[in-house]
């Protein structure tokens, strides 16, 4: 992609901020990662839900809607009764594996001191 081509995350038009809206979420980092590890294979829609504690069947769902519009998953649907839901990440979806694991990492590695400054930040703010 060349220069003229890229977003511009400091114009407000740029569909870059909506783009990292959408891919900077918990559940789209966790449903990422859960669909990363059994990459190649599918997932199907319950089991998703249960490797991802403290998501709603619809938030679940509108995460996945939202990934695979934007090519990242795949969804492929069994006309059982009732039907099963499958999903797999697309080969742009596993590009977005590696930065997704980094953030998760540096955010898991850092949390206990973001949490320290927290504490101390709270503890001007009452004593003020």
């Amino acid at each position: 992609m060349t220069k003229a081509n890229r977003g511009d995350l400091f114009d407000p038009q740029c569909p870059t901020r909506r783009l990292l809206d959408r891919i900077g979420t918990k559940w789209t980092s966790m449903a990422v990662k859960v669909l990363a590890e059994a990459a190649p294979d599918e997932v199907r829609f319950a089991e998703l839900r249960r490797r991802m504690p403290g998501i709603s069947q619809k938030m679940l769902s509108v995460t996945l809607q939202s990934l695979a519009r934007d090519g990242l998953v795949a969804r492929r649907v069994e006309p059982t009764v009732p039907p099963r839901v499958y999903y797999r990440l697309t080969e742009l979806g596993l590009s977005l594996e590696g930065p997704l694991a980094a953030l998760r990492h540096w955010a898991e590695r850092h949390m206990s001191e973001i949490d320290h400054n927290n504490r101390l930040e709270d503890a001007r703010s009452s004593a003020d």
